[in-house]
């Protein structure tokens, strides 16, 4: 889109002024991306991983000491019992989002599948690292997510959140005992790592992966919002994605 800026006569009263700035203001092409389900997935999930990340911290890493008798402290189990709240709907949440890729709009089905035998997705691909690395002056316009963050999105968020549901579900069936439907559906889990502290620390580790994840994302964002040609941060809650020059 190529906006036409007009100057606004020194003399001109408030209202020409008015009209003036809403004739510019209808050049501003706006497109309904994200919906309803998708966006309140969006936030929803961001509060569940914040939740996760921090109690999971602790849990792998508990506090040092406690004042008072044992029995009057149930910190650790409050912080557990986040953890686990938070996982659920963590995973609730990624069966959602799933079957709202099949009846949404074609926007809700980028999450899931990336065209990665498609020559000009790469070249795509390519030019948005450049403008990431601020070797071009700008970045091509796209509706949706554009080409770098849907590989990001599907292979360091989605990939790794598939991950950390399954061993998280593992270690969460050890508690929940031999039987339950925690340890029957995830309970293979275990031995394919070696044994419990291996799912432990991988599980730790992509934990890590996530924190990565999102502060690359959240930098994303707002500089795309700021630098970029299309709004980003507003359209995750407005459902709208603005273009502008």
């Amino acid at each position: 889109m190529s906006a036409t800026h007009q100057h606004t006569p020194h003399h001109a009263t408030g209202a020409e002024r008015d009209a003036l700035e809403l004739q510019q203001g209808q050049t501003i092409r706006s497109v309904y991306v994200y919906e309803v389900p998708v966006r309140l997935w969006h936030w929803i999930n961001a509060l569940a991983i914040t939740v996760l990340c921090v109690t999971g911290y602790f849990i792998g890493v508990p506090l040092p000491t406690m004042p008072g008798e044992a029995s009057a402290n149930y910190l650790m189990g409050y912080i557990r019992f986040a953890h686990f709240a938070a996982g659920y709907i963590m995973a609730v949440g990624l069966v959602g989002r799933a079957y709202w890729a099949l009846v949404g709009n074609h926007h809700a089905k980028e999450l899931f599948w990336v065209p990665v035998f498609q020559k000009a997705y790469w070249l795509e691909v390519f030019n948005m690292l450049r403008w990431y690395l601020f070797l071009i002056p700008k970045p091509n316009q796209y509706v949706g997510h554009n080409p770098l963050a849907r590989f990001a999105m599907f292979f360091f968020y989605l990939m790794l959140s598939i991950f950390m549901v399954v061993t998280g579900f593992a270690l969460y069936g050890e508690g929940s005992q031999m039987g339950s439907w925690q340890e029957r559906m995830f309970g293979w889990v275990i031995p394919l790592f070696g044994q419990s502290q291996d799912v432990h620390t991988w599980h730790r580790m992509g934990m890590w992966g996530v924190v990565l994840f999102v502060i690359l994302h959240i930098y994303a964002a707002i500089r795309e919002d700021i630098m970029g040609r299309q709004s980003i941060v507003s359209t995750m809650i407005s459902g709208h994605r603005t273009f502008k020059e």
